[in-house]
This record gives structure tokens, C-alpha cells and sequence, in this order.
């Protein structure tokens, strides 16, 4: 292994200190491919005995590190950067949450570091080998999407499905930040949140922040005390979603009106501002009238959305919550004032499919782990691999790599390792990214 190799590179323009990035440090902490015998910036011999685990959280990147400096055996937590004075560029010297740093690992030891209570951390300037330097620069310039394409064939079936496993928690993991981000804003009511994101969803993709303004506008228990009556509930959700001052009036359109009239003085109701609704480019049967009015018939079937799902113990009993149909006025419409020809607005199974996959699976798996019930986190994950495969250019492009999308497990799993990794160029961090590197 060349000595001073990351300086050579450095000075052959291989890479300048910009485009060295942290990813690579873990690379080479967690692969463990150092110098049998470092020394730290202040020449003391520096033995790695135990390079801990990672931290996917704020805090040190890695954590139980031992380390033996000179004689002395040292226990805690390492942090990585790619020049030292970045410590004080994040504020690192005033956070307790550091003073337990043991090792300071960098590309470029630019300065010394301190804890909070003033005393220096020990630095390691790592060396970069050679070999993984040129290979780490050949994916940084790649163009292609993803950048290990040609090889992916060559990634053994075993170490495709563990990490494809791996990414499904991981994306799981993040719905459920969500997920309690929502909750926060509800004061930890379960069926509010649920009612929210729900509502949300029925927007879809091009209509969501627009569904999510109207459902927040409009708590869930006024609603529920409507709950009997289909033709209030869509007053008011028709009536917070701006619909109900278009000059294109019907008799039920003014029926609508006038009930929302009443209603929104009663409840003393504000509607949201600036709310902008799309239809350009969809479909007649995605026009978010017909999605609100299918939505206002599942609120009118339950109320109680989340507790009633939390029952549901397969798809088939979930598809029967969602068997729903818009009201009579929009067999023959599917805006406001303006005749169709007829048609039940029912929800099809495509559609449950995505509201199973992007509402009802993280919350159930967001209520298991909030109260502790492995068997309810089971059920999510099931619910994913009894669907069928999402259909999108993406799950397109990597099912052509010979990537396996045989059901919804797999392909929230393809969406996550586009997202997070291939986008982010984070193949040192990608299970597929660190054998290619291995045996490239």
C-alpha cells in the first residue's frame, strides 16, 4: 500500500478536496483497509482493535470504538470529516454530544480539535490506497444511472436480496419519521394523523399538499358528527376545498353551498389559503372532485378509519374496507355543473394498491413499533409482498438489470436505493456499490 498515496493523487488531480466526501472514509473504516501500523497527526502509534458500529442518527458517526493510542486503551466514539476544521464549521466543540469522541479521522488535518471542556481529540489523517482511490473517482465521474449498470450482473442473487431487504426497512423506517411528524402535529391522536396522511393520498401525486391543506382545515371530528350524513360530509370537504364558490352551479352544487354555508358559520371553519388545484393532464376519473367525493364516502363509512384498518389482518380484508363509490351526482360527472356519461366512480384495485402502500402499510407499521407489536410490523411487511410490483419508470429501469421486482416489497426497496443512494452517488455506503469495489 503506497504511502502518502491520497497526496500523490491530490497532486495529480485525481481528486481535490472537494470532491472527497465522508462516504469514502466509512468505505475505508468499516472495510477496514488502513495501514497495519497508523500514527496519529501528533506521531503516536495508533492501533484500531474494534471499529464499533455505525450511527444513522445525530451524534458521532460511529459508536463503541476501541482504540489503543500510544499505551493507552481508549473506549468510545469515533466521528469522521474531510478536514478537521470542519468540527467547528458544525459546531461540534459546544455539543456535550461529542465530548465523547475518541478519534478524529480526516482527510486533510487542517487544525486541531477540541472537545467542550477544551481538552484535544487525538486525529488520524487516513491514506486513501491507490486502487480504491481511482475506483472511487470512476464513480464519481460515471454518467450513467446507476453507475454500477454494466456490473450489477455480477452481484451475487444472495447479497442483492439481503440488501434489497435492508433498503424495504430502511424506507419503512423513514415513512415512519412521517409518520410521527404528523402525529406531533395532532398531539399524538393516532386517527387524526391517519385521517390527514389518508386524505393526502387520495390526492396522489399531483394533488397531495392540496388534499393535505383541506384535510388539516377540517378536523376529523367534525366530520365525525356527520358521519350519517354523505351529503354534509361532502359540504364540508368540498366546501373547505374552494369548490363550492364556482359560478358553475347546479341545484346540488347550491344545495352544497348553502349547507356549507351553515356549517362553516357553526363550526367557524376558515378555508386554507392559496390552495391550487391541478387538473391539467389527468385523467377525468383522477380529477380530485371525484378523489374528494370517494374519500367523502369512505369517511362516511367509517370514521374511524385507522381502528378499523388496525382490524384488517390481509389485503383481501383491506380491499373490502376500500370497496367504496363516489356519490350518486358523480355517476354523471366528474366536475362540478358539468354532465358525463354515466359511470360508478368506485375506487379501482390499482388505486387501493397505492393507498395501501403509502398510508395504510406505514402506519401499521408506525403503530407496531410505537406499542411494542412485532405481530402488527409483520402484517405491513406482508401486506407489501401480497401486492403486486408498483409500475413506474424506475422499478422499469432496474428490473432491466435483472434486479428482482416480483411485488411491492421489492420495488419500495428499488425506490429506496435509487433515492437514497444511487441519486446521492452513496455507493460506498450501498451493499451492491461495496462488492463492485471489492472485486471490480
Amino acid at each position: 500500500m503506497p504511502i502518502d498515496s491520497f497526496f500523490l493523487l491530490l497532486r495529480y488531480g485525481f481528486f481535490s478536496s472537494a470532491t472527497m466526501n465522508e462516504d469514502l472514509l466509512h468505505y475505508i473504516w468499516f472495510q477496514k483497509q488502513f495501514p497495519l501500523s497508523p500514527t496519529t497527526t501528533a506521531g503516536e502509534p495508533l492501533e484500531i482493535i474494534d471499529i464499533g458500529q455505525p450511527n444513522s442518527y445525530a451524534g458521532p458517526d460511529v459508536f463503541n470504538a476501541k482504540v489503543k493510542i500510544g499505551t493507552q486503551l481508549w473506549c468510545g466514539n469515533v466521528e469522521f470529516h474531510v478536514n478537521s476544521s470542519d468540527w467547528f464549521r458544525h459546531g461540534h466543540e459546544t455539543d456535550k454530544a461529542y465530548d465523547s469522541v475518541i478519534l478524529h479521522v480526516v482527510f486533510n488535518a487542517d487544525c486541531e480539535v477540541k472537545r467542550t471542556e477544551k481538552g484535544l481529540i487525538p486525529q488520524w489523517e487516513i491514506t486513501v490506497p491507490t486502487e480504491l482511490a481511482t475506483k472511487y473517482k470512476a464513480i464519481q465521474t460515471c454518467r450513467q444511472m446507476p453507475y454500477c449498470a454494466d456490473k450489477l450482473s455480477s452481484i451475487q442473487e444472495i447479497t442483492i436480496r439481503h440488501w434489497l431487504n435492508r433498503l424495504l426497512i430502511e424506507r419503512l423506517e423513514r415513512k415512519v419519521n412521517a409518520v410521527d411528524a404528523i402525529l406531533a402535529q395532532t398531539t399524538n391522536n393516532w386517527e387524526e394523523a391517519f385521517y390527514i396522511t389518508l386524505c393526502r393520498n387520495f390526492g396522489f401525486s399531483t394533488n397531495a399538499d392540496a388534499f393535505e391543506q383541506t384535510a388539516k382545515s377540517l378536523p376529523l371530528t367534525i366530520l365525525g358528527k356527520h358521519k350519517d350524513n354523505l351529503f354534509q360530509i361532502e359540504s364540508l370537504l368540498f366546501g373547505q376545498a374552494g369548490w363550492l364558490d364556482s359560478e358553475k352551479k347546479d341545484d346540488y352544487v347550491q344545495s352544497l353551498a348553502k349547507e356549507y354555508r351553515f356549517l362553516s358559520q357553526k363550526y367557524q371553519l376558515r378555508q386554507p389559503m392559496c390552495i391550487q388545484w391541478k387538473f391539467l393532464r389527468l385523467r377525468p376519473a383522477n380529477f380530485p372532485t371525484v378523489r374528494m367525493a370517494q374519500f367523502a364516502a369512505l369517511v362516511h363509512k367509517s370514521n374511524r378509519l385507522l381502528s378499523k384498518l388496525l382490524e384488517c389482518k390481509n389485503y383481501q380484508e383491506i380491499r373490502s374496507f376500500f370497496n367504496i363509490s363516489a356519490g350518486k351526482y358523480w355517476d354523471t360527472h366528474y366536475t362540478f355543473g358539468k354532465e358525463s356519461p354515466k359511470r360508478i366512480k368506485s375506487l379501482s384495485e390499482s388505486s387501493v394498491n397505492i393507498i395501501t402502500i403509502n398510508t395504510v402499510v406505514p402506519f401499521l407499521f408506525a403503530y407496531g413499533k410505537k406499542h411494542g407489536d412485532e405481530t402488527l410490523q409483520e402484517t405491513a411487511l406482508n401486506l407489501l409482498e401480497s401486492l403486486p410490483p408498483e409500475r413506474n419508470h424506475i422499478v422499469t429501469k432496474f428490473r432491466d438489470l435483472h434486479l428482482p421486482a416480483e411485488n411491492a416489497a421489492d420495488t419500495q426497496a428499488i425506490l429506496q436505493l435509487k433515492t437514497n443512494y444511487c441519486d446521492a452517488k452513496k455507493c460506498l455506503r450501498c451493499a451492491i456499490g461495496c462488492q463492485l469495489i471489492k472485486h471490480r
